[in-house]
């Protein structure tokens, strides 16, 4: 059985060094480990640093590309080199390598197809209040739109059978935590977590500017991700909240009308019947969106295809 170990980087001479050091080199169960880095466009020396440091094979991005693209191309990289699992973890040491043994233990023994970090971040001492909090928020809203039972959903510490590698498509350019998890949750993939410790912070994170940017672009790819798999319940909540709306000002005008001749009532018609129209809109368009949904799946089952094709040659 083989491991690849891949590390997405972007400007990472300073900690690479450490990061690598503290990779395993052998793990029971595993006949095999490497190292990948991908280097995302880097304009430091993470490169040479890289080599320097016994890593087998790096693969690189011409420009900086986003976190989510980086491991994309780690993932295609790794069923490339012929991985059994494939473990992701961050350039800058955050994340403990004693703890991938434990991380790779239930793919290993066939019991998961997903196995991500907990960090018990109500235990890191780095971690500010409000990051705490948002962080148990955010994950309860993941759990909810995924169907899994993953505490800590932002971890990047996680580790990928072979199959759930083939069968993951990276669409985000922002982040693959959340995303990856929903689409593993919506395609029946079996997740777990395991504990991890955290190493002290080594610098401020490069994936967002600002706790807002980072809410936003996290919101953004949960309702983004929710809405290509269940098209149908998204668009139909939506058109069916604006029909309600437009049907209660319409039910009292027709009373009025009934009742005095609907004098001076005749807003609450235009307005009733403007959210209306929305709402039937909106229900064709949940119709039409269920059927993009569904040449979606299909292409990703054509694209599964052909990663068996390239990577295990049947």
């Amino acid at each position: 059985m083989k491991l690849i170990i891949q590390i997405p980087c972007f400007n990472e001479e300073e900690t690479l060094t450490a990061t690598v050091a503290d990779l395993p080199r052998q793990i029971e169960g595993v006949d095999t480990i490497e190292y990948l880095i991908i280097d995302d466009g880097s304009s430091d020396r993470t490169q040479e640093v890289a080599r320097n440091s016994g890593v087998h094979h790096i693969v690189a991005h011409k420009h900086n590309k986003g976190l989510a693209r980086a491991f994309a191309t780690g993932l295609e990289a790794s069923l490339k080199l012929g991985a059994d699992i494939i473990v992701n973890t961050d350039g800058d040491n955050q994340y403990r390598g004693e703890d991938i043994a434990s991380l790779v233990a239930p793919v290993v023994a066939g019991k998961a197809d997903i196995v991500v970090g907990d960090r018990q971040t109500h235990k890191v001492a780095h971690f500010s209040p409000l990051k705490k909090l948002l962080q148990k928020m955010g994950s309860k809203v993941v759990r909810a739109l995924s169907g899994t039972n993953i505490p800590d959903a932002v971890s990047g510490f996680r580790a990928f059978s072979r199959e759930a590698a083939m069968r993951i498509t990276i669409v985000s350019s922002f982040s693959y935590t959340i995303e990856t998890l929903i689409q593993a949750g919506m395609k029946k993939m079996t997740v777990t977590s395991v504990p991890v410790g955290v190493n002290e912070k080594t610098r401020e994170s490069r994936l967002f500017k600002s706790m807002r940017s980072f809410i936003q672009a996290q919101l953004t790819t949960m309702i983004r991700m929710y809405a290509m798999f269940k098209p149908l319940r998204t668009f139909f909540f939506i058109g069916f909240t604006f029909s309600i709306v437009g049907v209660v000002p319409i039910i009292r005008f027709l009373y009025f009308y009934f009742t005095d001749g609907g004098d001076g009532h005749i807003q609450s018609l235009v307005l009733g019947g403007a959210f209306l129209i929305m709402g039937v809109l909106t229900l064709l368009i949940a119709l039409l969106a269920d059927l993009i949904g569904r040449n979606r799946q299909l292409t990703e089952e054509v694209l599964e295809r052909v990663r068996r094709l390239e990577h295990d040659g049947r």
